[in-house]
């Protein structure tokens, strides 16, 4: 147990360290110079104005922009163990705060999009397993194919054009209220429901064709219950995977969603970060993301023994 746990911190400072040190690096590589693209933005106010060559030199002195790349990211991540992210080159706040305020916004956003997967893919999944190869089988597989298929982006403007401009049901863009969920949950959500949905089929399947599930029923047990007691709790191992993936997806893929629907929260965040080349905060958000994406997949590993006990001893 020791072991398996000193090898998963070690595999956790790896991922870290290469993820923070891949953005950091790829960002310096980007065509212009990071100081007069800051220049432009903090000056200027304006991209498409030049900024004078005093002022992207004093960008370069108020920012230690000047020191070779790898003192300026040894000195990040030194900063960064001590829990200090450094301060946005736009707002020169602190880039953990700017995470914190957005990270609710975010959270909502994938928390509802996994609940209304599991609530529409799982029960739809068990049908289309109990049910293999009738209409509502090959309707339900090709409802999944359609929603793994079908670009988020698009998806997101098609609902805004029919529910928004056309129907006029929720509203277009926004932080709000209820309403203003509906559109981002179920552009979010679409994806991650087809693949809960295909995997509660093929689990379920395979589960059923057990021979504990063949001796159940030929004890006379109702088919109800075969399938709430012994098939659904075993083939729920795989889906927990799953939901972790993929709710550690959301997080870090909500950005382009977040951008459309104009949601205040950390991957419209990164955004407009990138955008400005302020690199404290991208390296901030990557490295929360990176974090949380890990820590759910450690909690699952938690969780395996509680749906198998056989794990847990093993």
């Amino acid at each position: 147990m020791l072991d398996n746990i000193l090898k998963r911190l070690g595999i956790f400072c790896l991922v870290l360290t290469i993820s923070t040190s891949l953005v950091f690096f790829m960002l310096h590589s980007l065509p212009g110079e990071n100081a007069e693209v800051m220049a432009k933005y903090i000056f200027l106010g304006n991209v498409e104005l030049n900024p004078s060559n005093e002022e992207v030199q004093l960008v370069k002195e108020k920012f230690d922009l000047d020191r070779s790349l790898l003192s300026q990211y040894s000195s990040w991540a030194t900063n960064a163990l001590h829990g200090d992210l450094g301060r946005s080159y736009k707002t020169n706040a602190p880039v953990l705060e700017e995470i914190l305020i957005r990270l609710p916004a975010t959270i909502t956003l994938a928390l509802i999009a996994v609940l209304m997967s599991l609530l529409i893919g799982m029960p739809l999944g068990i049908l289309a397993a109990v049910k293999q190869n009738s209409t509502t089988d090959y309707l339900c597989s090709t409802t999944a194919v359609l929603g793994l298929s079908m670009p988020n982006f698009w998806l997101a403007l098609l609902l805004i054009m029919v529910f928004s401009l056309a129907l006029k049901l929720t509203p277009t863009i926004g932080y709000g209220g209820p309403s203003h969920l509906i559109l981002p949950v179920v552009t979010l959500g679409t994806a991650t429901t087809a693949v809960i949905m295909r995997l509660t089929r093929s689990s379920t399947l395979e589960v059923m064709r057990q021979d504990y599930i063949r001796t159940a029923r030929g004890k006379g047990l109702d088919h109800r219950e075969i399938m709430i007691t012994h098939s659904l709790k075993n083939a729920l191992i795989p889906i927990i995977t799953m939901v972790g993936l993929e709710f550690g997806h959301l997080l870090g893929g909500a950005v382009i969603i977040e951008t459309i629907f104009a949601w205040p929260g950390i991957g419209r965040l990164l955004i407009d970060s990138i955008s400005a080349r302020d690199i404290p905060v991208i390296q901030g958000t990557v490295l929360f993301i990176t974090l949380m994406y890990m820590l759910l997949n450690f909690t699952i590993d938690i969780l395996y023994p509680i749906f198998d006990p056989r794990i847990g001893g093993s």
